[in-house]
Parts: C-alpha cells; sequence; structure tokens
C-alpha cells in the first residue's frame, strides 16, 4: 500500500460485508480512510489479522482465523470501527449529493462526493475510484434481515454496485427511491406536506 512520504502504519479495525459473510479483522496500513485502505491496496486482496467470519445465513455460526486474504472483488462495502478523516492538505473540494446505492442484498443510503462546478449527469459519469466513499451513511438489508445500521463513512464497491441514484433534488424529488430507505422517507414526507400547505382552507 502507499501512503505517503513519512507514513507509518498502524492498526485499523475493519468490518467487511459481502453477499455472504460480515468479516471482521484489523488492517496494517499508513492510510487514514477505509476508502483509501482498499482504494490503495497493491493487490487484488487484504490481509486482515485476527478475523471473524459470521455468515448471513446462520449469525451464531462464528470462524475464527489470525490471518485471512479477503477477495476485495467480494466485498460489497467496508466500514471502519473508528471514525478517520484524510489530512486536511489532501482534502479535495466537493459537493456532498444525497444518495441510495443498490448493492444487493444491501441498500446503502448517505452522501456521494462529487468535483463542484459541474452539471449533474457530468459528475456522476466521472464519478469514479475502485470503492466509493459515502458520508453520513445508512446500511440495511430487508432481504437477510440487517438491521438499519449507521456508520461515518462507508466505502462501496463501485463494480457490485447495481444502482447510485441522487434524491432529494427538488421538492418531492424522491424518484424510483421512494420509500425504499430513512432519507427518501423523509423527502416524500417533505413533499406531502408542502403539499398540503398550498391547499386552500377547508380543503
Amino acid at each position: 500500500m502507499f501512503g505517503g512520504w513519512g507514513a507509518t502504519a498502524r492498526r485499523v479495525d475493519l468490518t467487511l460485508y459481502t453477499d455472504a459473510y460480515v468479516i471482521r479483522g484489523a488492517a496494517e496500513t499508513s492510510q487514514r480512510r477505509v476508502s483509501d485502505i482498499l482504494n490503495h491496496s497493491d493487490t487484488d486482496f487484504l490481509v486482515l489479522v485476527d478475523a471473524t467470519f459470521e455468515s448471513h445465513d446462520d449469525p451464531k455460526l462464528v470462524h475464527r482465523a489470525t490471518y485471512a486474504q479477503v477477495n476485495l472483488s467480494a466485498v460489497l462495502f467496508a466500514v471502519a470501527d473508528a471514525p478517520a478523516d484524510s489530512a486536511p492538505e489532501l482534502r479535495t473540494p466537493k459537493n456532498a449529493l444525497a444518495s441510495l446505492i443498490s448493492i444487493p442484498p444491501f441498500e446503502v443510503a448517505g452522501r456521494v462526493h462529487l468535483l463542484p462546478e459541474h452539471e449533474l449527469r457530468a459528475a456522476l459519469a466521472e464519478l469514479t475510484g475502485r470503492f466509493l466513499p459515502v458520508t453520513e451513511a445508512e446500511f440495511w438489508s430487508d432481504r437477510i434481515g440487517v438491521p438499519r445500521t449507521k456508520a461515518n463513512m462507508v466505502a462501496v464497491n463501485h463494480a457490485r454496485a447495481q444502482i447510485l441514484s441522487p434524491f432529494g433534488m427538488a421538492p418531492g424529488e424522491a424518484g424510483v427511491w421512494a420509500g425504499s430507505g430513512s432519507a427518501a422517507e423523509t423527502a416524500e414526507a417533505s413533499a406531502e406536506d408542502a403539499s398540503e400547505d398550498e391547499r386552500p382552507a377547508g380543503a
């Protein structure tokens, strides 16, 4: 991994979600953010220390390993157990776009950061990176019974995501995701409230 000049490795606790397992362990890395840890890996695999594997089919069955090699292409998204931010000198000004991401069997809601001064279609077309950072995030899966869970940042596997859709772009605009997530429900409720305010008195 590339950590920059003078960077020292440290232990970062991670939780990785695949379509079959929840994998917990620690990565030795000089990176600060979970998205950087995954994007700057020199290989297609990530080695975790003190790993545990929990099957979605049987959460009570937990396997443990001192070391484990995880195939990054199988990772749907990852969460760092402790928040970490990028160094101030490395930050690029971006616009935060409220979005919903379908990455079966999960849904992820949060803010995707796009380059400013771009028309939305062009900004989405330029959204690249193996793992996309989503801040102020919430993820869940009704299909496999994973409750809504909040996270400061979720790193989503771009290649595994089926749909990334902005929502709340205008009053009443919840799009195809209406009712799918808490933020979409909030946007829809706000639109209904606005409609009620516009009704004549006594209607």
